[in-house]
């Protein structure tokens, strides 16, 4: 995972997580990496200094407690949502869609969705939920 600090035409700076460099790219010359605050999809990538964690630990020993639990607590549930689903990718939507209208056997499902995507399988009244998709381990 990775995470880049971004910025849209309109000045809003927010953070997002990507699988990789690779994903972020091709998310964004799909025009699929929008703005957290006004839902642009000019967005650019910022400047910002690498986290490099050289003895395998994340969040670093100085981190506060709270923050330390919350990466603990995020780590569990990714090991959860791995276990007890299926990864279905980019097909994320519409592997939603299928089930939610019965043409796709009911299971648990996890992948990827665009802002937009995520809403509109909302308003169609198909439950989703973003979660930040943390490191499995320290190391």
């Amino acid at each position: 995972m990775i995470v880049y600090d971004l910025k849209c035409e309109a000045g809003h700076l927010f953070e997002a997580w990507f699988r990789d460099s690779a994903a972020y790219d091709k998310l964004h010359a799909q025009h699929k990496v929008t703005c957290a605050d006004c839902g642009s999809t000019k967005v650019e990538r910022q400047l910002s200094a690498p986290a490099i964690n050289t003895r395998g630990e994340a969040p670093p020993r100085d981190a506060p407690e709270h923050v330390r639990k919350a990466m603990t607590m995020l780590r569990e549930l990714r090991a959860e949502v791995e276990k007890t689903s299926e990864y279905v990718g980019e097909r994320f939507p519409d592997e939603a869609r299928a089930i939610h209208h019965g043409d796709a056997e009911r299971r648990n499902i996890y992948g990827e969705a665009t802002r937009e995507e995520a809403e509109a399988l909302s308003d169609e009244g198909i439950e989703v939920a973003a979660i930040p998709w943390v490191p499995k381990s320290d190391a």
